[in-house]
This record gives C-alpha cells, structure tokens and sequence, in this order.
C-alpha cells in the first residue's frame, strides 16, 4: 500500500494519505514570467525578436527543451538544440533564484501535507538545475525533496513518464497518488499514469480543454480560486476511499 500513515484532523494517528506530485512550474510557483522572458532573450539572440507572451502560453506545461525543438525548427534557427537549452537555461536561472514566488495557497497545502507525513513529490518538465534553484530560492526544497525532471525520463509530458517516475522514488503504486497540475500535457500525463488529478490552470483561456475533464477536482478559476483546505479535504477523502 502506497498512501502513508499521518495525523487525521484532531491529530490522531491513523489516517492515510495518499501521495501527491506537485508539478512545478505555474502550479507550485508562478515562475512562467521568468520563463517567458528567459526563452524572448534567447530567440532574440538567434533572430527572432518579439515573441509575445500570447506564443509563449501555447507551450506552458510542455518541457523546455520540447518548446525548444518545436521553436528552432519553426524559425529555422540553426544552432543546436544543446546550445539554445543551455543558452535559455542560463538566462532563466539568474531569474529564477531571486525571481520566483510561491502561490500562497499552494504553500499552505505542502505545508499542510508535510505536517500530516504525506509523501510528496516535484516532478516537472523543467531542467533539474532549474527545479533545485526554484525549490532552494523560495524555500520550498525543505519541505519537497523528491524530485524528478523531464531530463531524467525518456519522454517528457503529456507522456506520463515523469510522474511514473515520481511514483517509483515514493514507493507509491500510480493509483495511490493524485498529481497537482495547472497545464492541460500535465493533465493527461497524469491521466496516462493512472492516477488522480487536481487540475488548477494556469490561464483562464485554457479552462476549457478537454485534457481536464479527467480532473477528480478541477478549480476553473486557477489559482485565484484555488484552496488549500478545499483541495486538503478532497485529498483525505480519496486517501480514506483507498485506505478500505
């Protein structure tokens, strides 16, 4: 069995709670600006000027070096692949670090978890390097240290190779872990995997794809109506429907 023995409300011991994968990246934290505007230096840099914010929301949710392939062979850009990640990553990072903020409510619920004993996990589509400056600059990495990136799996999402990741390193069975997401690949990535979803996206304009309909909880109105005790509530009952 998967889930994890933690405090139920009054603080007995007893309850299990079923593990949960945080994607990162507009769900955890609100770290898109800083990729917008890594990923714009670096277009720039290789003849392609303004790119807008309105492109950019097309690949959120699809791993870095993805967009990357996707972008270089749309412009016709020819350095390497290699070298516009590296180029993009470098640029991100000294954003990232000083840059990035929690979604406040986000942070209650990890807090919530990790004080209940649930097992948790980071798996995102972005660079480990990345993943581990974010999670250090916002403190986070004391409270989430399982960590899995795209770059260590054969195929980032919407293939639920990341999140079958997670799972391993948790000891977790796919079915006994609920995944946290904002993007519509990670939705069906996490619908691959068998597992639960609690989809929070992160732009009003993609509400509507059908990637989310599989959501077991679904706040449509992103992290403005995103809560903690809502989502920790949900999170019990699926634990305690398993725990039978």
């Amino acid at each position: 069995m998967a889930v994890r023995v933690g405090l139920d409300a009054t603080g007995r011991t007893g309850k299990r709670m079923i593990s949960v994968i945080f994607d990162l990246d507009g769900t955890l934290v609100d770290s898109e600006p800083n990729y917008y505007e890594s990923g714009r230096r670096t277009l720039e840099r290789h003849g392609v000027p303004g790119f807008t914010w309105e492109e950019h929301s097309r690949f959120i949710g699809i791993g870095t070096l993805e967009t990357l392939e996707i972008l270089k062979d749309r412009y016709g850009i020819p350095a390497p692949v290699e070298q516009l990640l590296a180029e993009q990553n470098a640029a991100y990072l000294e954003l990232a670090r000083t840059r990035t903020e929690v979604f406040p409510q986000m942070r209650k619920l990890v807090e919530r978890l990790r004080t209940e004993g649930a097992a948790m996990a980071v798996a995102s589509g972005s660079s480990r390097e990345a993943i581990d400056a974010v999670l250090a600059g916002t403190g986070l990495d004391a409270l989430l240290t399982t960590v899995v990136s795209a770059e260590e799996v054969a195929h980032g999402k919407p293939a639920p190779d990341v999140f079958l990741e997670a799972a391993r390193r948790l000891g977790a069975e796919p079915a006994d872990c609920v995944v946290v997401e904002d993007a519509a690949p990670g939705a069906t990535a996490a619908h691959a995997a068998g597992m639960g979803c609690i989809a929070v996206p992160y732009a009003a304009e993609i509400a509507d794809d059908p990637a989310f309909a599989s959501a077991g909880l679904f706040f449509r109105g992103g992290q403005p109506e995103f809560g903690a005790d809502a989502a920790y509530e949900w999170l019990r009952a699926r634990s305690a429907g398993r725990a039978g």
